[in-house]
Formats: structure tokens, sequence, C-alpha cells
């Protein structure tokens, strides 16, 4: 049975397009039911037909509060299993976490717990680090701060910029996003007094994704 996604996006969409993608293809059995942005000129929202999408500029509500709360009955009223927040650069508040606390799920273009916010690739280049990747994680009200469900990791190169790393982590990302949607979709992942498990035992390290784009154990 194909489960319920909803996407919260801000920007161009290519996570988005790579969920859509491996829907088409069949490699993930899930029903898109609404895409969602702080921005009603997000590309992103271009992806999908109209009836899916629900936008709304934050700045024109009084306060934090109230656009979480449009955005919160929005996602709702979608009834998803599961909302991953895919280039969703906005910061949740507490009330939209606790809503749906368990099945929210963020992907965030560094080896967290390094580089939490924004600037990640500049960040790893001028700490000098040797690897860079991206993450799966459980939001929370921290930023960031969630438990890592699965990473995937590659080599700064010589000569590497913030730009070329970007554009080589990307394709990674997609695949990392897209095994990750797969596994929580499946039942297999499952939050219980907010420690996550897989296949019904405490996930004690973050899944790694291997290059045929399948989740295993790290060593």
């Amino acid at each position: 049975m194909s489960r319920r996604i909803a996407v919260l996006v801000s920007g161009r969409g290519s996570n988005l397009q790579a969920l859509l993608d491996a829907i088409k293809a069949g490699t993930l059995s899930a029903d898109l039911v609404g895409v969602l942005s702080d921005r009603p000129d997000a590309p992103a929202l271009q992806k999908v037909p109209e009836a899916l999408r629900w936008s709304a500029d934050a700045k024109s509500f009084p306060d934090r509060l109230a656009f979480d709360q449009a955005l919160a009955d929005a996602v709702a009223a979608c009834h998803p299993d599961w909302v991953i927040c895919a280039g969703y650069m906005r910061i949740l508040g507490d009330d939209f976490i606790e809503r749906f606390r368990g099945r929210l799920l963020n992907i965030h273009p560094s080896l967290l717990p390094k580089y939490r916010g924004l600037r990640t690739h500049a960040r790893a280049l001028a700490a000098g680090d040797v690897e860079h990747g991206a993450s799966v994680h459980f939001v929370v009200p921290e930023l960031d701060a969630g438990t890592v469900l699965a990473q995937v990791v590659i080599p700064v190169l010589p000569g590497d910029t913030p730009e070329s790393l970007a554009v080589r982590l990307l394709p990674h990302e997609h695949a990392l996003l897209t095994a990750s949607v797969a596994l929580a979709i499946s039942g297999r992942l499952t939050e219980q007094d907010s420690h996550p498990f897989c296949d019904g035992q405490p996930l004690l390290k973050p899944l790694a994704l291997d290059s045929s784009g399948n989740l295993f154990p790290s060593p």
C-alpha cells in the first residue's frame, strides 16, 4: 500500500524532483499528497499540479506562530503519513514540530552534527575536512539537531570550491533522501520515546548509503 507524503519546499525543488522521479519509476511506493512552501514564487511548486500546491508568504502573517499554524493546518489537511522537508529553508516552530513529531524528516547538506544551519559546503572546506556529505534526520525544535537516521559521504577533492562540492554532492543527496523516505514509509523506521528504531531495533548509528543507493548499517 502506498503511503502518503507531503513535502515542504522553499527553492528550486531538486530534492522534490528526485522523489517525483522515484515515484514515477516505481522505486518509491508513495502518494504525493501536497507540496507546501513559504515562498509563493518557489520554482519547486511548478513541478506538481496546482491541486497539490499550497503556499503563503510568511511575511504577510502577523508573526511566526500565525504562519506556522496556517502551514500546519494545510499539511494536516493533506492527511500525510510522513512530512518531508526537502530544501525547506524556514525554521519550523515548536508547535508545528510537535504536531507531526515522529513523522517529520529533513535532509541537510552536511555530516551532522557538523555544520548545522547554512553555508555547509564553505564551512567544510574552511575546516579542511577530507570528507563531506548529507544527512537525513528527524526534525526537533533545535535546528538540525534531531537524531540522524542516514548519511552519505563523499571525498573532498583538491581544488574543490563550495560550488563544485555542492554540485558533486547533490546526486548523492537525492539518492539518500529517496532511500530514507522509502525506509520510512515501509514501516521499518519508527520513533519510540524520542529514539529511532529500524526493524524493531534501536538505531544506534546512522545508516550509510552505498553506491547502489541502498541503506545499510554503518560499520
